[in-house]
């Protein structure tokens, strides 16, 4: 499905303008149909399954004691 640059930066969550610039550095892949220029969304899912996949990783590691370093002596 196509969309806009204006639907795409509220899909993706960021501001128009970074979207702007990444479809003009050519990051993210666009058609230009003779008024406007379109994003297939359907590129993004690959960074939507990856993005998720960092959230819940970074939950793990948040969630993960610290271990007791066994070098450590009590002197008291």
């Amino acid at each position: 499905m196509y969309k806009t640059i204006e639907e795409t930066a509220i899909e993706l969550g960021m501001p128009e303008e970074q979207v702007r610039r990444l479809v003009y550095e050519g990051r993210i892949r666009s058609t230009f149909d003779g008024d406007q220029i379109l994003i297939n969304s359907g590129q993004f899912s690959t960074y939507f399954e990856q993005l998720e996949r960092i959230k819940e990783e970074i939950e793990i590691w948040r969630n993960t004691p610290i271990p007791e370093d066994i070098d450590v002596k009590d002197e008291d």
